[in-house]
């Protein structure tokens, strides 16, 4: 049952978490204005009412706060409630969870490691019902050679390369302009 949500706002946009006792069991991933977030949640969790959030909430709100900033925040420690998940979508999800910020896996790498690389699709197909954006970083997983896929948070593919972006993340296996620079020597002192 869903106890509470908070509406709150980051550097790329509004965003909201919903919880229970168990945890996070929802959130709503940079939509444009607080009118539009609001209106989100009251469509897909009308029996939850705005209030207070409580300690692992506020934790989570500030790690999402600090990824939309600059992508740093590694979220895999935050709680969700999982009791309506399907198992092979909590599967994904912890997959998803494990990658770290900047980094990406493909669909075809994140059903190897759920035990099945012919699980491609459905690991799409969880991804598409991820409830938990952006604690599930969902935006890190691409399709095979490096294309973006699926995003079906509001803005698409455009919120997900945003979000790589900010968290400067390599999304091709093309060489960057920058790959054949030397490192520069450390300051002398």
């Amino acid at each position: 049952m869903t106890l509470g949500f908070t509406v709150f706002e980051t550097a790329l946009g509004w965003c909201a978490l919903a919880w229970s006792e168990a945890g996070i069991v929802r959130g709503w991933l940079a939509v444009g204005s607080e009118a539009a977030v609001r209106a989100s949640v009251a469509r897909r969790c009308a029996e939850a009412g705005e209030a207070e959030p409580p300690p692992f909430v506020i934790e989570a709100v500030v790690g999402v706060k600090v990824l939309m900033a600059d992508g740093t925040a590694d979220l895999s420690h935050v709680r969700l409630d999982l009791a309506d998940i399907p198992p092979l979508h909590a599967r994904v999800y912890e997959i998803a969870r494990a990658i770290p910020p900047g980094e990406v896996l493909t669909y075809g790498e994140v059903a190897e490691r759920a035990g099945d690389k012919n699980l491609a699709r459905e690991v799409g197909r969880a991804l598409g019902l991820n409830p938990f954006p952006p604690i599930v970083p969902c935006h890190r997983i691409l399709a095979a050679s490096g294309k973006t896929g699926g995003f079906s948070a509001p803005g698409g593919v455009e919120t997900k390369m945003r979000l790589l972006n900010v968290e400067r993340a390599r999304t091709s296996p093309a060489p960057s302009l920058f790959d054949d620079l030397p490192l520069a020597a450390a300051p002398r002192r």
